[in-house]
């Protein structure tokens, strides 16, 4: 059974370990003391040796009784030598992280606890095991982004985290923010406490010129924000982000495969799949379980996900712009993007010439859009 006092948070999800760490510490902390009565040891190893060392000073801190009684608190934050890297694998940290399983296995001194938080524990290692029978082990991870569905979850992880903030994200702020931000913890918190402190107390709703100013536009999200435009009937804001990619050294081919493409895609995509259907575009659930009824021809040919069943979410996105756009204009388009693809690898063509050129024939087709 664990014991009652010790306790592991772990994961490639650094700020989830941490936040939770320091969530259990201000809940576990002695009530009469001060945070001066605690140990908090900082596990950010710089070496193997740095790594023993850190390990040694944890250990003296759970041999060291409270100076005026009662109970303490020792943690070892962001621990990072207990995982595979070299660092971690190195025979001085290895020493040093077995006496730590010792001291821990000899017993904790009465009214101490001991909190560890690392960027990764090696399952493979005898602490580990040791952890898994002797503590309250909790493991947070990065969502794996190369999995259908990851924008979900990281869309709810903001939305109660704007919750408790008594901030609101408008769905074209909130998708935007989602690929900026990713899918990593301490990154979301650090944006939504930038954009809190932005707004201030009079506004607390999160617009998308918000999330542009406020924001780093990372290259992921530089692609996103090119198929956003495309899908908003927004020429001009698609060309101007396709040629600061370009003047950036960014290939026209990747920006092709990796934004246009996906997004013609998807529009004709969703369109196909609502022609001479109703389907809800104003709630998520509502569509995807809309596209689970329809028969499995009609399912078949849809972005399917790895577990099986229709990859609803990119074309979720795209359902409500892509009845702007004509159907055959948007066959056409998915034509076009196989012949500037073509062109941009078997041809001395202007490359920008050729993303301007599809832009340009995608927008001429659209509706006009109202201001």
């Amino acid at each position: 059974m664990p014991a009652s006092n010790i306790y592991a948070f772990y994961g490639t999800d650094d700020g989830a370990c941490a936040e939770a760490a320091l969530r259990l510490f201000n809940k576990l902390k002695p009530e009469e003391g001060d945070d001066f009565a605690n140990d908090l040891i900082d596990g950010n190893a710089d070496n193997a040796e740095h790594a023993y060392e850190i390990s040694q000073e944890t250990i003296q801190a759970i041999q060291t009784l409270p100076f005026f009684g009662g109970g303490k608190i020792v943690w070892l934050k962001r621990a990072t030598f207990m995982g595979s890297d070299r660092t971690s694998e190195a025979e001085r940290a290895k020493l040093g992280v077995e006496a730590l399983k010792d001291t821990l296995a000899a017993g904790l001194g009465e009214g101490i606890t001991f909190i560890l938080s690392a960027t990764g524990i090696d399952k493979r290692r005898s602490f580990y095991k040791w952890l898994k029978d002797n503590a309250t082990l909790e493991e947070h991870n990065k969502l794996d982004t190369s999995k259908d569905g990851w924008e979900e979850q990281v869309a709810h992880m903001v939305r109660k985290r704007g919750k408790e903030l008594e901030l609101q994200f408008t769905n074209d702020a909130l998708e935007l923010f989602v690929m900026l931000a990713g899918e990593d913890t301490r990154q979301i918190n650090v944006e939504i406490n930038k954009l809190d402190l932005f707004l201030g107390k009079d506004r607390r709703t999160v617009e998308l010129d918000d999330i542009r100013q406020m924001v780093p536009l990372s290259r992921a999200g530089l692609v996103f924000e090119v198929g956003r435009a495309l899908q908003r009937r927004d020429g001009a804001r698609a060309l101007e982000l396709i040629d600061q990619q370009l003047d950036r050294g960014e290939s026209a081919i990747a920006i092709l495969r990796a934004s246009l493409i996906p997004t013609i895609r998807n529009l004709f995509m969703a369109r196909a799949a609502g022609e001479n259907k109703k389907l809800p575009t104003h709630n998520y659930n509502a569509f995807a379980g809309a596209l689970d009824k329809l028969p499995e021809m009609d399912r078949a040919w849809l972005p399917q996900k790895k577990a099986g069943g229709v990859n609803a979410y990119p074309l979720f996105l795209a359902a409500k712009d892509a009845q702007a756009f004509p159907f055959p204009a948007l066959k056409k388009a998915m034509e076009s993007c196989l012949e500037a693809d073509r062109s941009l690898v078997t041809t001395s063509l202007d490359h920008r010439m050729v993303l301007h050129r599809l832009v340009v024939e995608l927008m001429s087709s659209a509706k006009q859009r109202r201001r």
